[in-house]
């Protein structure tokens, strides 16, 4: 009988280095930048039995929302084409978009909340968030939900 996985929740400081440089090498893997383990445990500097005995139990954060339902809370300058552009970014991480709503403009600021499906993303939801955190006039985002 399979036993029951436990999840903690561990700042990365206190992690051994070894649990760091193998969520390290899955990264240069995943990005294609390196298409073998060899040459990535090799770049890392950890040795291939390092890597397989860790890979399946270390995750980013942000990775264990993949194939999640994330709601997604925005506050937003009101000017035409602020939301096409945040929709945009997440069409181009391959995110499902399940609902858009939008608020009535108050003082020049909207409130945007979007629901997304992560299951076929291509990058990882801190990463959207950042990109989308650079469009003129977003100014507060934030993760509301995750089921």
């Amino acid at each position: 009988m399979k036993k029951a996985s436990k999840y903690y929740l561990v700042d990365a400081s206190v992690l051994p280095e070894v649990f760091l440089k193998v969520v390290e090498a899955k990264k240069i893997l995943s990005s294609g930048a390196i298409k073998n383990v060899n040459e990535a445990v090799r770049k890392v500097g950890i040795s291939r039995s390092a890597y397989y005995k860790y890979k399946d139990y270390i995750f980013p954060f942000y990775e264990t929302s993949q194939g999640k339902v994330i709601t997604l809370f925005f506050t937003v300058e009101d000017y035409a084409g602020i939301l096409s552009s945040i929709i945009n970014r997440i069409a181009d991480s391959k995110a499902n978009i399940i609902t858009i709503n939008q608020n009535i403009p108050i003082n020049g600021l909207a409130d945007v909340t979007i629901t997304i499906e992560t299951g076929q993303m291509i990058r990882e939801i801190k990463d959207l968030l950042d990109d989308i955190s650079s469009i003129e006039g977003v100014k507060r985002q934030e993760i509301l939900a995750r089921e």
